[in-house]
């Protein structure tokens, strides 16, 4: 007897990255036994050059496969040269190293990703050549005059739980055919490892649909809401005390950080970061309470208790969680740890 495990990376387009995956076929007797390596033609992915073409995939998560169920499986899995170092396009393995410098403050996210469904070059809901009525009435909708795709949504949701992701909601979005859902709050290899997952069962599902979904940030131009994947983070200081909160926020804003930051959430940044549609300009930073037209936003509720997390309102919907929580984790955690405040 045998099961199938679909093998999924992360390849090396630029400016953002796709997924791809293939099928492996493996024996009975590999259940509950270490995942195998496998190879793949790099010079496909943006990942090598022709003439030596081969990479490999290392298993680093595994989940049951919604789509196909009984026992097969999706493995997530890193991209290694053959000399088994980390490929260049491998963003998990410089973050394993930071979320392990930083493990005792015991960093944990929730990423609201936000995502657009198109159809025929539209996105769902808008008429072909034309436009609907102006955003509004769509944010957390119903009825079938102003949600679109909530099939496909539900399916996703559906899929995310089977494969056991930490899923925690989703809603309908501002724009039509504008969706969200949240992964966490866990700690941020496991955040980004079940988002990249997430991702493919949301472009997988869709598929069978018809469908196409976009991370794209900026998926129409005008006065329509951008996408974006509001990062929400917490050490376990702050999660005790106002102190650290502040302390994370203000760090956030020194030097040169915020432009280090902004450049590595998302490509296309600058056409949804521009002060309009509940967001900061990209090239100011700031942070307040209840404020969504912030950089940084404190939820009242955390003013409120003295304590909780913070909103990071700027990365894209395109952003690459390896990449987003590692900046975070490296700017906060090393401030408060300057602070004593561990």
């Amino acid at each position: 007897m045998t099961f199938k495990a679909e093998y999924i990376w992360i390849d090396g387009t630029q400016p953002t990255a796709k997924l791809r995956s293939k099928t492996k076929i493996l024996a009975d007797d590999a259940k509950g036994a270490e995942l195998p390596i496998w190879g793949f033609d790099g010079s496909s992915t943006n990942q090598a050059e022709g003439h030596s073409s081969d990479r490999v995939l290392k298993p680093v998560f595994s989940c049951p496969d919604p789509i196909r169920g009984g026992d097969d499986i999706l493995v997530l899995c890193e991209v290694l040269n053959i000399d088994m170092t980390p490929h260049e396009s491998n963003t998990r393995a410089a973050l394993t190293e930071v979320a392990e410098k930083f493990a005792a403050q015991e960093p944990i996210f929730g990423i609201e990703q936000e995502y657009t469904f198109f159809k025929d070059g539209y996105p769902l809901g808008f008429p072909k050549g034309g436009f609907p009525a102006p955003q509004g009435g769509y944010y957390c909708g119903v009825g079938a005059d102003e949600i679109f795709g909530r099939d496909i949504v539900e399916a996703h949701l559906e899929n995310c739980l089977k494969a056991g992701l930490a899923i925690s909601g989703i809603n309908a979005e501002v724009m039509p055919g504008q969706w969200e859902f949240q992964v966490g709050p866990v700690s941020p290899l496991e955040v980004s490892d079940h988002l990249w997952v997430a991702r493919w069962l949301l472009y997988r599902t869709a598929e069978d649909f018809g469908v196409a979904a976009t991370l794209d940030p900026k998926p129409v131009k005008g006065d329509w809401n951008g996408a974006g994947a509001h990062t929400n983070f917490s050490t376990k200081a702050m999660r005790e005390t106002y102190e650290a909160i502040i302390t994370a926020a203000e760090s956030l804003g020194e030097g040169s950080k915020p432009l280090d930051h902004v450049k590595n959430y998302g490509a296309g940044i600058d056409d949804r970061l521009t002060g309009l549609h509940e967001t900061a300009p990209w090239n100011e930073y700031s942070y307040g309470v209840s404020n969504r037209g912030a950089s940084v936003r404190i939820p009242w509720q955390v003013e409120k208790d003295g304590k909780g997390y913070i909103e990071d309102r700027r990365p894209n919907a395109n952003v690459d969680p390896y990449v987003v929580t590692r900046l975070i984790v490296d700017t906060c955690c090393s401030a408060l740890e300057k602070a004593g405040q561990v």
